[in-house]
């Protein structure tokens, strides 16, 4: 088993998806051991650390990579299955923005009520009894609520030689905030440059679906995946698969764009892979499939698109990378 552990130093994270050299270079079939910095880089740690006093607009959001895939050229999938995503801290911190998150004024929401209070709030993370815990500010209301941690950011490289800020999702993936990222998900990142060059972070310990005040229970991780490459098969739009569903997603405004996407995504899919008319799939995808959202905040909302692989009678996608990328995970933590 070939295992690469990699923790960057403060300077050495990313705030976009291209644009910068990758950081190490990494064969297929390699499991690789990262240290993720929350979306805030570790700078909020009290009620008290307003992010508009201690953060940037340009260092928010950093992400540990790009990685290298050998052998990765344009046309090609990498998968990255989420062996473990663990907090790396015994605490959290989620904040509301004056100017972000799906309930307040923004620059193109003008409204004339004045924009939200910036407001902090802290959890406790006890891993140990699996929990984070919630605290009101301006009452004793407290509830332990339950640790399912997630990474709000993944992504590939974008086509053309372009250069997105991780804060911004589309079809390289990025920012999607999607719940349905969790350990033993796998995903499916198209290629556009050569070695692919992913970045992973934003660890959240939990989220709501559509993160909708801007942010989430947000937290470092330390987090293992499995890395594979599939040559010569193309993927439109980041593609999830976990033992029980196929996910399509889709990133856009207005949201019904990012809806649509993923649904079609998921309907043309599910028809090449059951050889089904595209109106029978896109029936099938209508009566089975559910619709999770991953975010209604960032510059472009996701959509996520899912259907239980029972229903396309549990086909294999991608040469069997999800199966095979599980059971290196769990060659993995047997050995750990």
């Amino acid at each position: 088993m070939n295992v690469l552990s990699y923790r960057p130093a403060p300077d050495e994270v990313s705030y976009t998806f291209g644009g910068r050299p990758a950081v190490r270079k990494v064969a297929p079939g390699t499991i690789l051991e990262i240290y993720t910095e929350d979306c805030f880089g570790g700078r909020v740690r009290t009620l008290d650390d307003l992010p508009s006093a201690v953060c940037h607009l340009s260092s928010l959001n950093p992400v540990t990579g790009p990685f290298h895939v050998e052998g990765a050229q344009p046309g090609d999938t990498i998968a990255l299955h989420f062996v473990s995503i663990t907090p790396a801290r015994d605490w959290a911190v989620s904040t509301t923005f004056p100017h972000f998150g799906a309930l307040t004024r923004t620059q193109s929401t003008a409204l004339l009520h004045p924009p939200l209070e910036e407001r902090v709030w802290r959890y406790d993370i006890d891993l140990a009894r699996g929990v984070a815990v919630f605290e009101a500010r301006r009452s004793e209301f407290r509830m332990e609520l339950p640790l399912d941690p997630m990474h709000g950011t993944v992504g590939v490289a974008p086509a053309a030689g372009e250069a997105r800020m991780t804060i911004t999702p589309d079809a390289h993936g990025g920012n999607m905030d999607t719940p349905e990222l969790r350990a033993g998900t796998t995903i499916y990142l198209g290629v556009n440059v050569e070695g692919g060059l992913f970045a992973i972070g934003d660890g959240h310990a939990r989220q709501g679906h559509g993160e909708v005040c801007g942010t989430a229970v947000e937290s470092a991780m330390n987090t293992v995946v499995a890395v594979e490459l599939i040559k010569n098969v193309a993927t439109p739009w980041p593609r999830l698969e976990n033992d029980h569903s196929l996910m399509s997603s889709g990133s856009a405004r207005p949201l019904e764009d990012a809806y649509r996407i993923s649904q079609h995504d998921l309907v043309t899919w599910s028809a090449t892979l059951t050889g089904l008319d595209e109106l029978d799939a896109y029936q099938l995808v209508s009566q089975a499939g559910v619709a999770p959202v991953g975010n209604v905040c960032d510059p472009n909302y996701t959509m996520v698109a899912a259907i239980p692989k029972t229903y396309l009678n549990s086909p294999q996608v991608y040469e069997g990378a999800h199966a095979r990328l599980r059971a290196l995970g769990q060659l993995y933590l047997g050995s750990a």
